[in-house]
């Protein structure tokens, strides 16, 4: 039988840095690829290079971790196909499973029990155009979508996006800051002056290691 393989570019252990899961020891998992160039991207050593792992190779590896939390990632993880096929082995092997994407690739056929954490891109992301916002339809009360806020323009253009598709209803809304570009205390100061029902995060792996990767 021939064996499902996909690139990967690290597999590690650390304290999931954001989400609702934030906090939590996690094994994160992170592909190789992205159809996106953001202009704030903090992993762009996920563009390219990595090696090739068999689907139940990672899965072992996974397992010598010894938590239930995994976190697939990228760049963007549904641009390898065979994405599809790891999330859905990792349930069946128990796995609490997170998956961290952009949004500009459908999730159709991504399996109801993971948990989505979709990044819809303002627009001081460079790729606004590229948000799929046919994706908001696979999104239940499990998942949440996250807005990377880079000034008062994407802020504004987030509320307009909560608003318009009714968000806060849907599922968890997160709010962070751009590192470096928008002092955090001002994005926190406009949520609680709008009374916007939102999470406020941080993220903590780069408070705590002063890296994308946390570890």
């Amino acid at each position: 039988m021939e064996k499902q393989q996909l690139k990967i570019s690290e597999i590690f252990y650390s304290l999931q840095g954001e989400s609702t899961f934030v906090g939590l020891p996690t094994v994160f998992v992170r592909l190789i690829g992205c159809p996106l160039r953001c202009t704030w991207c903090d992993t762009e050593y996920a563009f390219s290079g990595g090696q090739w792992m068999d689907i139940d190779d990672i899965i072992e590896q996974v397992k010598s971790y010894g938590t239930p939390y995994v976190c697939v990632t990228g760049g963007e993880p549904l641009s390898q196909k065979r994405c599809i096929k790891l999330l859905d082995k990792l349930i069946e092997n128990g796995f609490n499973v997170s998956l961290e994407t952009s949004g500009a690739l459908s999730l159709a056929n991504v399996n109801d029990k993971v948990t989505i954490v979709m990044d819809l891109k303002a627009p001081g992301s460079g790729e606004e155009s590229k948000n799929l916002y046919e994706n908001i339809n696979y999104i239940d009360s499990k998942d949440q979508i996250k807005f990377v806020i880079k000034d008062r323009v994407d802020y504004h253009w987030t509320q307009d996006i909560i608003n318009r598709y009714n968000l806060i209803d849907k599922c968890e809304v997160l709010l962070s800051p751009v590192a470096g570009e928008i002092n955090p205390t001002d994005l926190a100061t406009w949520i609680l002056d709008d009374k916007m029902l939102v999470r406020f995060q941080l993220q903590l792996h780069k408070i705590l290691w002063h890296d994308a990767q946390g570890k």
